[in-house]
């Protein structure tokens, strides 16, 4: 087995004068991951289609400014809270936090004004034979975007020889707090870029999601996928009944409730038939947010030009939104001791 490869690049400059680093992974098929200093983000990730070409299948930018402006979290490494808190508040232990309400429905979204995805993270690398991995650090003070405790954060990108991107979490506090991260990735199996991805085939293996309110907000509540454009227990087309979703989403934008699986089997699989790609997820996560890019409207140009609405599917690994107001649901607390770790697989294995 070969050694895979690692190159490290500048990527620019942030206001405050650091340094971003761009590094590329990649191994003997010719695949690549391209991670980004700059929110830990996934700029790229080259895989072969059925005839053997590669192309680029998450939707991205080529320079630093263009992250910097975005808003729609492209690739980016997520947190401390993933997805939403219902009016930007919450109590634990006795003591009430209140958050940026950032979102358009007053809620507090993907970690407040300045996330995760707006840190710039330290970097290790490390080859062996078979792969070739990147580990982000960062540390997030007591008080940051109004969370409590000091959190140690750790996102490691590892690429396989067998087109895996392992994507792994850790964090640890010195006191109580909540954590929920992900990577919001949109993948297109055709290539960032292409067109839309409503003829991309979907598989989930989810009998149940959180029920929400109009603010996008879980009742605390779950509801059967059975009878719903949500039932894609079996493959279906991801446009199939997307129409039949409430106007005000304009798309998918729902937490899953996902089923344990076997060993060897997956949570999530997607298909196109036209590039011949396949994408197989698996992950310790409970929840996963299907996101299809419904605003998008080509003001975000990057690999492949323009991304207008529905150019790409997010498969947000994650626990639950607002888990921290619903007693019933997985907990997103995290003490002092404990350790956090998630783990999320993009197999692109055909």
């Amino acid at each position: 087995m070969k050694q895979a490869l690692l190159e490290k690049l500048p990527f620019g400059t942030l206001p405050d004068g650091s340094e971003v680093t761009l590094f590329v992974l990649q191994n003997e098929n010719g695949a690549q991951a391209k991670v980004t200093t700059y929110g830990a983000i996934l700029t790229e990730f080259v895989i072969p289609d059925k005839q053997g070409q590669l192309a680029n299948v998450v939707l991205g930018h080529d320079n630093l400014a263009d992250y910097i402006k975005n808003k729609g979290y492209f690739g980016a490494t997520v947190g401390r809270i993933a997805n939403r808190i219902a009016a930007g508040e919450f109590t634990l232990e006795g003591t009430t936090y209140k958050l940026a309400q950032n979102d358009d429905r007053h809620n507090s979204l993907h970690g407040g004004l300045k996330g995760f995805n707006k840190h710039n993270w330290n970097a290790t690398t490390h080859e062996g034979a078979g792969q070739s991995s990147v580990t982000f650090a960062l540390v997030s003070k007591d008080g940051d975007e109004g969370f409590p405790g000091e959190v140690h954060v750790k996102a490691s990108y590892t690429l396989t020889d067998d087109n895996r991107l392992i994507i792994d979490y850790e964090a640890s506090t010195d006191r109580t707090t909540i954590i929920n991260l992900t990577n919001h990735s949109y993948f297109n199996l055709d290539g960032a870029g292409a067109g839309d991805i409503l003829d991309h085939e979907l598989t989930i293996a989810a009998e149940e999601f959180t029920l929400v309110d109009d603010n996008l907000i879980p009742t605390g509540k779950l509801g059967k996928v059975e009878g719903t454009p949500l039932d894609f227990r079996k493959p279906k087309n991801i446009g199939a009944q997307i129409k039949e979703l409430p106007e005000s989403l304009g798309g998918y934008d729902h937490n899953f409730v996902l089923q344990k699986v076997p060993e060897g089997s997956y949570n999530v699989q997607v298909f196109s038939a036209k590039s011949g790609r396949r994408l197989r997820v698996t992950t310790t996560q409970p929840g996963m947010q299907l996101y299809c890019g419904n605003f998008l409207d080509g003001t975000d140009v990057g690999n492949g030009g323009p991304y207008y609405r529905y150019y790409g599917f997010c498969l947000e690994t994650q626990g639950f939104p607002d888990a921290i107001n619903h007693a019933g649901f997985p907990s997103t607390v995290l003490k002092k001791g404990e350790t956090y770790k998630q783990q999320t697989v993009f197999d692109f294995n055909p």
